[in-house]
C-alpha cells in the first residue's frame, strides 16, 4: 500500500536532533527518557507529512529550514523541561 511512502518530516528531524543533541553531545542514552522526550517533543509540533525527503528540502527556503529546526530545538527544550518538573514532583 502507498502509506508506507507517508512520513512526518519532523519526525524525523527531531530524532536526528536527539541523536546529535541528546545521545552525541550530552550523553543521555536512557531510550526511554529519550522516547518519552521525542513524544512530548512531537506532540508540540504540527505534522508536516511528506512523501520524499529531498523534494521538501528542495522547496523549503533556508528561512523555513531554519525555521523548522528552531521549532525542534524549543520543543525537545520544552520537553526536557517538563520531564524535569515531573519527575521532581515524584520525589
Amino acid at each position: 500500500m502507498f502509506s508506507e511512502d507517508i512520513y512526518n518530516y519532523h519526525e524525523k528531524l527531531l530524532l536526528q536532533y536527539l541523536q546529535e543533541n541528546l545521545v552525541t553531545q550530552k550523553g543521555i542514552t536512557d531510550k526511554d527518557l529519550l522516547a518519552d522526550i521525542a513524544c512530548i517533543a512531537l506532540n508540540r509540533l504540527p505534522p508536516h507529512y511528506v512523501r520524499h525527503t529531498v523534494d521538501t528540502i528542495f522547496f523549503l527556503s533556508d528561512e523555513e529550514q531554519l525555521e523548522i529546526e528552531r521549532q525542534i530545538e524549543n520543543a525537545v527544550n520544552e520537553a526536557l523541561e517538563f520531564i524535569q518538573q515531573h519527575n521532581g514532583a515524584r520525589s
